[in-house]
């Protein structure tokens, strides 16, 4: 099932899960920018390009419209970020500090159908057929 998802495109690749406190880098923080529509895409690339920014999402409507995630060792390392970040020219909305994080899989691909799972060719039982 795995490897007709990748070769379906729906599983792009795997992702490490960082520990960072166990990397050192302690202070986790998301900022909420504030971004022109028309140049989030370049402003997406600069911000990617700061050291300790780990994640970069545009969103589609709305004037907070760039969240990113940052990681530091220190507040001045978080500063020296938060003052990159002014540097490109965006307005930073909000900031929070990270506790902690959970992360769930999406794993709901079975409702796509058993017509799909059935022309795939994967085997595919259903509760009944366990039941006798």
């Amino acid at each position: 099932r795995i490897d007709q998802l990748e070769a379906d495109g729906i599983i792009k690749g795997y992702h490490p899960e960082i520990n960072y406190e166990e990397a050192n880098l302690p202070l986790q923080v998301t900022f909420v920018i504030s971004a022109p529509p028309t140049e989030l895409k370049q402003y997406s690339e600069d911000i990617r390009a700061i050291q300790g920014v780990v994640d970069v999402r545009e969103m589609l409507t709305g004037r907070r419209n760039i969240h990113i995630d940052v990681v530091g060792t220190s507040t001045s390392e978080i500063t020296r970020i938060t003052d990159a970040i002014h540097d490109i020219g965006v307005e930073i909305e909000s900031s929070e500090m990270m506790r902690r994080r959970h992360v769930q899989p999406f794993n709901h691909f079975f409702l796509q159908g058993t017509e799909d799972v059935e022309a795939r060719g994967d085997d595919f039982e259903d509760e009944e057929s366990n039941s006798g």
